[in-house]
């Protein structure tokens, strides 16, 4: 699986597109704004992309997906049913912090922990990771060692929890008892910054890391 990166919005969140070689086939994960862009990289990919996954409902990440999933017709997976508030407050976010216009919407799939989304010949693990907000999901994709994680976890820090139904220890407990044990191996695309792996982040993460826990 190729997997390609694309900041967006002032915030420079990590929009993915999920590549499966086999197939061509692609998902776009978390557009949350300069849909232009995403459209453009698509368009230089050469892929068709089957379907919107989205981690959690936060502006940034969330803001451009009803008029991604118009101008594509393609369906929204994601998030758990926990963020459906934070989805319901699209327009007041966008305007709190100064985004474009950014519309409601209702995704063709709540999924929940255990649960499985597809695209070409991939397969990935939504795994339920409260605690950045209470219905944020991590998209784990096995056979290629990789995680997409939102805001639950970045390269040397954690995701904050001081928003509404956001909890520190769900987030520490998300990252210790669900993350890390997929393996040290295991890299992932944070929702903002340079990926990392589980492994490295155990090792060296002053906020969840083996050291922090011990302490």
């Amino acid at each position: 699986m190729k997997v390609i990166v694309i900041p967006v919005t002032a915030f420079e969140q990590n929009c993915s597109i999920l590549i499966c070689e086999q197939s061509n086939r692609a998902a776009v994960v978390d557009p949350g704004g300069d849909i232009e862009r995403i459209l453009a990289a698509i368009d230089e990919a050469a892929v068709t992309v089957d379907k919107i996954l989205l981690t959690h409902g936060h502006i940034d990440h969330a803001g451009g997906v009803a008029e991604l999933a118009g101008r594509l017709n393609i369906p929204i997976e994601g998030p758990h049913l926990g963020d459906r508030f934070w989805i319901e407050q699209l327009p007041e976010q966008a305007s709190q912090f100064g985004f474009g216009k950014a519309d409601v919407f209702e995704p063709d799939r709540w999924l929940q922990d255990g649960d499985t989304v597809e695209f070409g010949e991939q397969k990935l693990q939504v795994i339920h990771a409260p605690g950045h907000t209470p219905g944020h999901v991590v998209f784990y994709a096995a056979d290629a060692g990789l995680a997409v994680v939102g805001d639950v976890l970045f390269n040397g820090s954690i995701g904050r929890t001081d928003f509404p139904g956001g909890n520190h220890q769900d987030l520490l407990d998300s990252i210790r008892c669900k993350l890390f044990p997929l393996g040290d191996d295991i890299g992932f695309v944070p929702g903002h910054g340079p990926a990392s792996t589980f492994g490295d982040e155990r090792r060296h993460n002053p906020f969840v890391g083996d050291a922090a826990v011990a302490e």
